[in-house]
């Protein structure tokens, strides 16, 4: 059995961690809310959701939408929520890189 580490970052406001971050991703890769949270098999309000706490979270917003219509609406990272992913992501790159030997032992070794 081998343990995965899992990172969660917590604010006086609020968490970010592995799914909403996953989020932001679907959302860059698929150009839309609704699409990223079919990706993840969450619903479009939830998603819609999320997004609203990382913007207010973060103070500045990380996804901006366009709304639809007859075009289609669309949505993209905003700078703010590519930064937000790069840095989560080496944060957690690190953390693991530091932390695997140690993750890897805690199981049978009577911890």
């Amino acid at each position: 059995m081998t343990g995965v580490l899992s990172l969660r970052i917590d604010f006086p406001g609020g968490r970010i961690g592995p799914g909403k971050i996953a989020l932001l991703e679907a959302i860059a890769r698929e150009g839309s809310i609704s699409a990223a949270g079919r990706a993840l098999g969450m619903s479009y309000r939830r998603a819609w959701e999320l997004v609203g706490s990382l913007n207010a979270l973060m103070g500045t917003p990380v996804v901006a939408a366009a709304t639809g219509g007859a075009g289609g609406g669309g949505a993209r990272l905003t700078a703010a929520g590519e930064r937000l992913v790069a840095e989560y992501r080496e944060i957690e790159r690190v953390a693991r890189s530091a932390t695997e030997g140690r993750v890897a032992g805690l199981v049978g070794n009577g911890a």
